[in-house]
């Protein structure tokens, strides 16, 4: 059943939006995906270098 659910929503995709459409929609969800996980590694990064290199400030 889990591997029906994707070919699923790309027939649903498929027969409810144009090409242009759908493609756009990829693109879009793809940049948006890569930005939010380019920023949490940046995050991660700087927290991960603070802890190391920041020392104990209290």
């Amino acid at each position: 059943m889990k591997k029906l659910m994707p070919l699923a929503l790309v027939t649903l995709l498929v027969t409810t939006l144009s090409s242009c459409e759908l493609i756009g929609g990829i693109f879009k969800a793809g940049m948006w995906t890569g930005v939010i996980l380019v920023v949490v590694v940046v995050a991660l990064i700087i927290w991960i270098a603070a802890k190391l290199f920041g020392g104990n400030r209290n």
